[in-house]
């Protein structure tokens, strides 16, 4: 129960309620979805399922990017206010666009304990009789409310008041952002398509399709719209990308080890879907013939047993993978932390980043 090697008691303050950021965030986000319902109601009440979907996904979640990108403002120097928690909450509904978009590629049934928004609009879809496919119109309908969430987190950046100058400067972070994001989406879908293969290009979609969009570009975002110098940008990178690929790296190990009242998704998912993950990469590296064997017969069975599950496990514990992406963690988890406390930034700003850190990869956040 002491203190955390980086000198973070894990068990104290949570980081994500210093300020009350946390259900400001959730009050940003409630009030702006409020106000985009009367121009959907006008189009037709039949638009309303879309929106009571979004309200739910959005009630949940760590609020990481957008923690990331007030206190990437607060350390360059921004003063707290509405506008920058705005800006902030921006992020949750660009992460919405994500998860809807991703849980469809994977093939996912559940996202935060509860349906996955492509079933829950099959399963309104088989409830009400229509005609066609269930399943193609619940994807459709995904696609359009992750399209509509993408549209909206650009609207609501703009609407965060904040100066006409750096919301210019934070646009083009955002679009930097949506760009790595959506080529590390596509990386991700070719990596399953083709088998998996390399360490190396398994590290490379961690990268952009979870590192940068979740703690580098959350900062950069907050640091220009507080005028930031390319300095304490480049500080913000060498924090963030490394801290960014051991938040993945932990995913990617809850994937497979978690509790599900932890990830809110069964135990195993990403086993069933078929994620080529570095954890994955890894084993089958040092896998014998036995155990790679084991790989390809259940890894992406969408009815994999719990005694699969557990085979999978023992591969990727038996052939050193976990204790080499746990070591890897670590490692990463240092750099960013080295990096901190070598940037230039308001001293209240990096003790929170600090305590982010810890939290995004022990995952208690």
């Amino acid at each position: 129960m002491g203190q955390h090697p980086h000198g973070v008691d894990p068990h104290g303050v949570d980081p994500l309620d210093v300020d009350d950021l946390r259900p400001r965030v959730q009050k940003s986000l409630d009030a702006f979805v409020d106000g985009q319902l009367p121009s959907l109601g006008a189009i037709s009440e039949d638009l309303l399922p879309l929106t009571d979907a979004l309200v739910q996904l959005i009630a949940g979640g760590k609020r990481l990017r957008p923690a990331f990108c007030y206190w990437g403002y607060r350390g360059a120097g921004g003063a707290d206010g509405d506008g920058i928690v705005v800006a902030a909450a921006a992020l949750e509904l660009f992460q919405a666009c994500a998860l809807i978009h991703d849980d469809v590629m994977d093939g996912s049934d559940t996202r935060r304990g509860q349906p996955a928004v492509h079933r829950r609009f099959a399963s309104l879809h088989r409830s009400e009789s229509w005609l066609g496919d269930p399943e193609a119109f619940g994807m459709g309908a995904a696609v359009l409310l992750g399209d509509l969430c993408l549209a909206w987190s650009d609207e609501m950046l703009s609407a965060s008041a904040l100066p006409v100058e750096r919301l210019v400067a934070g646009h083009r972070v955002y679009d930097e952002m949506r760009t790595e994001l959506m080529g590390g989406q596509y990386l991700d879908l070719l990596e399953q398509a083709r088998g998996g293969g390399s360490v190396e290009r398994a590290l490379r979609v961690a990268r952009y399709k979870s590192a940068k969009y979740t703690i580098e570009k959350p900062l950069h975002l907050g640091g220009v719209l507080a005028g930031a110098d390319e300095r304490l940008l480049q500080g913000y990178s060498r924090y963030g990308l490394p801290l960014g690929e051991a938040f993945q790296l932990r995913d990617d190990v809850l994937g497979v080890y978690g509790d599900p009242s932890t990830t809110g998704k069964p135990a195993g998912d990403d086993l069933r879907e078929g994620k080529r993950t570095a954890l994955v990469a890894m084993a089958l590296e040092t896998a014998d013939p036995a155990q790679a064997a084991a790989v390809r017969r259940y890894l992406g069975d969408p009815h994999l047993s719990a005694d699969g599950v557990e085979t999978l496990r023992d591969v990727l514990r038996d052939t050193g993978a976990l204790a080499r992406v746990e070591t890897l963690i670590e490692r990463l988890l240092d750099e960013a932390m080295t990096a901190l406390e070598a940037a230039e930034l308001a001293d209240d700003a990096r003790v929170v980043l600090r305590q982010l850190a810890v939290a995004a990869t022990a995952r208690s956040v």
